[in-house]
């Protein structure tokens, strides 16, 4: 069967983005007057740091305490702090280095609640305003609508995928397929959408709030392998999820092989729920090439054989 593992965020009010971490490569401790000419992106100073709603936000000088402001909105250090500490216990420490991740679940959320509020018809006077979490829905699913999937598609990826499907044909799995890739494709419409707000809208952040925050959200083994200036391939997974558990060996085997050439990292999303959304991991296993400058060039989803992974290596450049 089909195994498709999508793990839930206890703690982000909104989880969504396709992010592509790649290396700090630019140190600013405020931003100059040029701002004004021409706006310094969160993306351009610290690529990868926003996963969604805040890949377009502005740097910028804010009053003391504030850390965005966008279209009316104001949401304050404080209000992150307080978010965090709403969190299960066991996923507070990793919030704790992740604090923009943070920012921009509550940030996104009540941007597109007003985005929603502004877009979607009105209730009758005296009726009932919707849940923000309905409203939200209707307004990301107007956007998504009229998906169609082909049956070449789903061929595609049932033979991508064959051996996770146990032995059972492509008939059978045929509805589930396209209900699953429809599915990844009304996302990856959403998530573009959400990832260019600031395209549409200005969306300040605190300059100096967030240098502080990215030095501390890249204190994980996905951004220090990015930085190690090698090839990276990245594996998020579980234990006792059958595709994974099937590429575990292959990813020793390739961490051996290619020992001097390439990071082979493993991410259990158990452990690190917060590092997996921000990446936008939904079904496990999720492999990401990077390349010497941790650019990701190619992400795979579900078991890969390791012939083809090993082709897709040597389409970067990484050899024996």
């Amino acid at each position: 069967m089909m195994l498709k593992r999508v793990f839930s965020m206890a703690v982000a009010l909104l989880v969504v983005g396709v992010p592509v971490l790649c290396v700090l490569a630019t140190d600013t401790d405020s931003v100059g007057p040029e701002v004004a000419k021409k706006p310094v992106f969160v993306q351009d100073v610290y690529p990868g740091l926003a996963s969604s709603g805040l890949t377009y936000a502005r740097l910028s000088e804010l009053p003391d305490g504030v850390v965005l402001q966008a279209n009316g909105l104001a949401i304050t250090a404080q209000e992150v702090v307080e978010e965090i500490g709403k969190a299960p216990q066991e996923v507070r420490s990793q919030l704790k280095n992740n604090a923009f991740f943070v920012l921009e679940n509550i940030a996104t959320r009540r941007l597109l609640v007003l985005l929603a509020t502004a877009k979607m018809p009105r209730e009758p006077e005296g009726g009932a305003a919707p849940p923000e979490s309905e409203l939200i829905q209707k307004y990301l699913g107007a956007i998504a609508a009229g998906v169609q999937v082909g049956d070449a598609d789903i061929a595609a990826f049932y033979a991508d995928n064959e051996a996770a499907f146990g032995g059972v044909p492509l008939e059978q799995m045929k509805d589930q397929i396209r209900l699953y890739l429809a599915q990844q494709q009304q996302q990856q419409i959403v998530e573009e959408h959400i990832r260019t707000l600031g395209q549409r809208m200005p969306i300040a952040v605190s300059s100096r709030w967030t240098k502080e925050q990215a030095a501390m959200a890249a204190n994980n083994p996905v951004d220090k392998a990015r930085r190690s200036g090698k090839p990276s391939l990245v594996d998020f997974g579980s234990t006792g999820c059958a595709p994974c558990d099937m590429l575990a060996p292959i990813l020793e085997a390739l961490k051996k092989k290619y020992a001097s050439k390439l990071n082979v990292v493993f991410v259990h999303i158990g452990e690190e729920q917060i590092l997996a959304a921000r990446y936008g991991v939904r079904t496990i296993p999720t492999q990401f090439f990077y390349d010497k400058d941790g650019k990701e060039v190619f992400r795979h989803v579900g078991f890969w054989p390791q012939a083809e992974i090993e082709k897709k290596l040597a389409d970067m450049g990484v050899s024996e």
